[in-house]
């Protein structure tokens, strides 16, 4: 679902997320680029919503997927 989201939707990201993304020199671009490419695990239930981890060998996002059409980038980060 995320991936058709990208297509279709809204993709919105955290401020803590932006400022996560420029700790480790990466821009929005690379965060899209792991949610359509990425590995997906299990969600998990957190703060009151389900959680989605995409992954790279280098690098991973936490998303939330509000509604068919929206998705908030919650936070990355890098594998070093």
């Amino acid at each position: 679902m995320a991936r058709s989201i990208l297509e279709k939707g809204t993709v919105t990201f955290t401020s803590h997320c932006l400022k996560e993304l420029a700790k480790d020199r990466k821009t929005t671009v690379d965060a899209v680029n792991v949610i359509r490419g990425g590995a997906y695990g299990e969600p998990e239930w957190e703060n009151g919503a389900w959680r989605h981890r995409a992954q790279t060998q280098r690098m991973a996002v936490v998303i939330e997927i509000e509604t068919e059409a929206e998705l908030i980038v919650i936070t990355s980060f890098v594998f070093k």
